[in-house]
């Protein structure tokens, strides 16, 4: 088969949504579906014993959340899917956003019990920026929720793009009758604890048990008035992501999800040309091409190693291939390669644009690289960073055990989860965080994985400024606004609050303070 046939199969895509809005749920039901796993057990499993596939750290089984981005590969109807199970907490974003950089498409799950919550507008808006088709899945309906007409007008006024329901729900809650399916022209009958069935809709006279219900009754009226003043269908807004097909259903139940998936996959863009510094690499070039977004420690604790998450761009990915890191012109030989359904993984021998495969990293990676093979030379556009929230200083409990901490924290600290400062004065460690659960997370793994307990000191929220070396004078600042330094030695100022930031930008107007925010565009 060539690249290019390859290439096509190739489906990537990313779920996000609000924490508990049934994500790692959905990423469950699709694993059933590519015949990976038996059975899927569910996020709060900790009481039954089962856990969800997709949460492999030990935190995560015992809280029953999501912390870390997850990789899944599985064949579907002559497809290559590869899921990437973002984290399911609003603290983990910055991983969350880097993700969103490895996929061409994101399946966006509300709750339809709250309709949109605030870490799904921040989600949704990196993915307008990225231009990325969004499709969104309605959870819940087994349940009492918001009438579906006020979510579609909901997602409509709060994010800004243009809805087309692909089905329609009967009722929700204990009176939910099932969806109309527009696309497959079929009425699909909800079942309480049993397999849904389907109904063409010429077939539907025979039932009079259901057109002669109230609830359907109000459903084909509430179908009537969308289908004449709703948005109109078009494959190509879709792709251009202005305009989002909704599906209605329920992960748990499960229902709707098998006509769900089945749209998307005929829906979904296969791989595209990606950014670079040489203009527009095509995913069909002979060249192998790949960028790193993601770094994980220890995800066999056994052998202490690290895996990056790799997404090929361009050509074929062959085991033991030699390849250019672009950043440092090295060479490296990719002997050991993977791919993964959560922490278990599989070998694997050959790869093509769209798919995401973990490397083993021997301490040359950093997130943002750029691989290569080939004569030209070029690197893929750079990855956003994010500017923490949450600043604590950090030290070893026990001093006997530097070397411990020091590992640790540089391990975990270029999975990028986590930002390491230094105070320009004293030296001491300064740890920067989107929330607060990321500081609780590293405690446990440094503790856990490197034998070394920490010492948190809170200095506060504060609002980071970053500066030009040369106007990094250690006199204008103070304990109240600390001079840091970055891991790439980059001066920047942690300023109190907002007032400090105004009152020192009106005492130095030459001095030019940069918000990584603007200069990432992500507002």
């Amino acid at each position: 088969m060539s690249i290019q046939e390859e290439v096509q199969k190739r489906k990537t895509f990313a779920i996000i949504s609000h924490p508990d809005a049934g994500k790692t749920t959905m990423t469950e039901k699709l694993l059933l579906y590519g015949n990976l796993i038996r059975s899927a057990g569910t996020v709060k499993g900790k009481k039954s014993g089962k856990f969800a596939t997709s949460d492999w750290m030990e935190i995560e089984k015992q809280r029953g959340i999501s912390v870390t981005s997850s990789v899944m590969n599985f064949e579907y109807e002559g497809f290559h899917i590869n899921i990437l199970d973002t984290p399911g907490h609003e603290d983990f974003s910055e991983d969350t956003y880097r993700t969103l950089t490895a996929v061409d498409s994101v399946v966006m799950i509300i709750d339809s019990t709250k309709g949109i919550e605030a870490q799904t507008i921040k989600l949704f808006k990196v993915c307008r920026m990225r231009g990325i088709p969004i499709f969104t899945f309605m959870n819940k309906l087994d349940r009492e929720g918001k009438e579906p007409l006020a979510l579609l007008e909901e997602l409509e006024e709060v994010l800004e793009i243009d809805t087309y329901p692909m089905n329609w729900p009967a009722g929700m809650g204990k009176g939910f009758l099932g969806i109309f399916d527009r696309e497959n022209e079929q009425f699909v009958q909800h079942h309480p604890g049993a397999e849904e069935s389907y109904i063409p809709y010429k077939e539907l006279e025979n039932h009079p048990e259901l057109t002669e219900n109230g609830t359907y009754q109000d459903a084909i009226n509430e179908l009537e008035l969308v289908e004449e003043a709703g948005n109109t269908y078009s494959e190509k807004a879709i792709l251009n992501g202005e305009l989002t097909p909704v599906f209605f259903g329920s992960a748990l139940s499960p229902f709707g999800v098998q006509t769900f998936f089945d749209s998307f996959i005929r829906l979904a863009p296969s791989p595209t040309p990606r950014k670079s510094t040489k203009g527009a690499v095509k995913p069909e070039e002979e060249d192998f091409s790949g960028f790193i977004f993601k770094i994980q420690a220890n995800m066999n604790p056994a052998h202490r190693d690290r895996i990056a998450f790799l997404r090929v761009c361009s050509g074929k990915f062959t085991r033991g291939m030699s390849v250019a890191l672009a950043r440092t012109g090295k060479e490296l030989k990719l002997a050991q390669s993977q791919q993964m359904v959560a922490s278990s993984r599989e070998t694997i021998e050959e790869a093509y644009a769209g798919d995401i495969i973990g490397i083993y990293d021997p301490n040359a990676y950093q997130i943002g690289d750029t691989l290569l093979t080939g004569k030209e030379k070029y690197e893929f556009d750079e990855l956003p960073q994010f500017p923490p929230e949450i600043f604590k200083k950090v030290m070893a409990k026990n001093a006997l055990k530097s070397k411990q901490f020091r590992k640790g924290i540089e391990q975990l600290v270029q999975e990028g989860a986590i930002q390491l400062f230094r105070d320009k004065l004293t030296d001491s460690f300064i740890l920067g965080a989107v929330g607060e659960l990321q500081y609780q997370v590293f405690t446990y793994r440094m503790e856990n994985e490197y034998n070394a307990e920490v010492i948190m000191e809170p200095i506060g929220e504060r609002i980071p400024r970053w500066l030009k070396p040369e106007q990094a004078d250690a006199s204008l600042f103070d304990s109240g606004n600390l001079l840091v330094r970055d891991r790439q030695d980059q001066p920047l100022v942690l300023f109190r609050n907002e007032f400090a930031l105004n009152w020192f930008k009106d005492k130095n107007p030459d001095i030019e303070l940069i918000d990584l925010f603007e200069t990432n565009n992500y507002q």
